[in-house]
C-alpha cells in the first residue's frame, strides 16, 4: 500500500473507533473504501495517457442505438443477429467508437455461440480484460483499451493454440477490408 492509502485507512479507523463503532465494522468499511479507491486510482493511472474521451451526445448521433447501448452501456445484441456472426471476409475488425484495430479475420472462427468469435486479439494491449460479475455469474469482460468501449466477453473454451474465445458483439466492431483505412 502507498502512503496516501495508509493515511486514509488510519484516519477512517480512528474516526470510527472514536464514535464507539465496532472494530469489525470499521475494518470492513476501511477495507472496502481502500479497495474501491485504489481500484479507481489504478484505473485512472493506467488509462490517463491513452484513454480517449468522447462526448456522449455526439456518440449518440454518430452510433446506432444498438451500437451505443452495447459500447457505452455494456449491453449485448441478441444472439445470431449481428452482421459479423457468419461473416468470413479477409480483413481487420476495428472498434466502432475509436477505430482502433482489434482483431484479424485470420483468428475469427464459427464457435456456434451466436456472436463473432476470435481466438486472439491483433496485438496484446489492444483490449483490456475486466472481471464481470453481472447476471449471477463471473465472466471476463473485453473492452477497447483506447476508448473503454464494451466489446463482449472472453472465455477459456476456444480452439488451440490460445484456447480463448473472444465473443464479440457485431455492434461494437466494424470490418475493414485489406488496403482500406478507417
Amino acid at each position: 500500500m502507498n502512503i496516501a492509502t495508509n493515511l486514509i485507512r488510519y484516519n477512517i479507523v480512528n474516526r470510527l473507533r472514536n464514535r464507539n463503532t465496532s472494530r469489525i465494522f470499521s475494518y470492513a468499511l476501511t477495507a472496502t473504501f481502500i479497495s474501491t479507491t485504489a481500484s479507481k486510482f489504478n484505473k485512472n493511472q493506467d488509462n490517463q495517457s491513452t484513454k480517449m474521451e468522447f462526448d456522449k451526445e455526439k456518440l449518440k448521433e454518430r452510433l446506432t442505438p444498438l451500437q451505443y447501448h452495447v459500447t457505452q452501456e455494456a449491453g449485448t445484441e441478441r444472439a445470431f443477429t449481428g452482421k459479423y456472426n457468419k461473416f468470413y471476409e479477409k480483413g481487420t475488425y476495428v472498434c466502432v467508437v475509436c477505430h482502433q484495430e482489434l482483431f484479424n479475420s485470420d483468428t475469427k472462427y464459427d464457435s456456434g455461440c451466436g456472436w463473432p468469435a476470435f481466438n486472439d486479439v491483433l496485438e496484446q494491449g489492444k483490449v483490456k480484460l475486466l472481471r464481470d460479475a453481472s447476471l449471477g455469474t463471473v465472466r471476463t469482460e473485453v473492452r477497447c483499451s483506447k476508448c473503454d468501449a464494451h466489446l463482449g466477453h472472453v472465455f477459456g473454451d476456444g480452439p488451440p493454440p490460445t484456447k480463448k474465445r473472444y465473443c464479440i458483439n457485431s455492434a461494437s466492431i466494424e470490418f475493414i477490408e485489406p488496403g482500406t483505412t478507417t
